[in-house]
């Protein structure tokens, strides 16, 4: 059952096509690699946490323990403390990922930024009619979009703004002043301009027009 479910009693939302992060792939990478990496798998890491490590119930405390007495790396030891607490759900288990996906998506828009939702769920349903291809990989602050490679992002900026985030790296069109550059090209990060979006109507053709642009450029990757 996902969180979604958990809180409001009611069925989750029709199906989308959610894929699992890349980084929960990855993650779990490190953590099926443990013994090799570590000489000790999650397992036992986790036994010698509860025998000789910190009795506090606390990620960071647990996490330096292993960093300064078993020279764990940072990234490493935070997995294994967090899991040793219960935690790790969300980045170490891909079939638990994709079950918690819609849950991700309603408290993201939770609280304050509900009234954001009706924006979100045009995105949502503009980027469904561009293929079979197309991937949704939400997190707990942004959904990427990948078709290959993330291709766009729906992020909740602000209180009373989404950003549509593009990656346009690859695009030799025009680009009109409607696409805020997001500063992507210079540091070579894969989001290069976003589309600021306060109501529901501003999901329009403009829109529709250069999300289906970042997602053909992403074919040819």
């Amino acid at each position: 059952m996902s969180p979604s479910q958990r809180k409001s009693g009611k069925p989750a939302a029709p199906s989308l096509p959610y894929a699992v992060h890349p980084s929960i792939a990855h993650s779990k990478k490190i953590l099926d690699n443990l013994p090799k990496t570590t000489g000790r798998s999650l397992a036992e890491w986790i036994t010698l946490l509860e025998r000789d490590g910190p009795k506090s119930a606390s990620v960071k405390e647990r996490g330096a323990f292993l960093v300064q007495t078993k020279k764990v790396s940072q990234m490493v030891a935070g997995m294994i403390a967090d899991i040793s607490l219960g935690g790790g759900r969300d980045y170490a288990d891909p079939e638990a990922y994709l079950e918690d996906c819609p849950g991700y998506i309603e408290t993201l828009y939770s609280g304050p930024k509900a009234h954001l939702r009706p924006i979100h769920d045009k995105l949502i349903s503009l980027a469904l009619t561009l293929g079979p291809e197309l991937k949704l990989c939400p997190c707990k602050t942004i959904i990427p979009l990948y078709r290959n490679r993330m291709f766009a992002q729906i992020k909740p900026a602000t209180l009373k703004r989404i950003d549509l985030g593009l990656a346009l790296k690859e695009s030799n069109r025009k680009l009109p002043a409607r696409l805020i550059d997001t500063g992507g090209l210079a540091k070579n990060d894969k989001i290069t301009h976003r589309i600021a979006l306060s109501h529901p109507e501003e999901v329009d053709d403009f829109v529709a027009d250069w999300m289906l642009h970042a997602f053909e450029l992403d074919a040819k990757e």
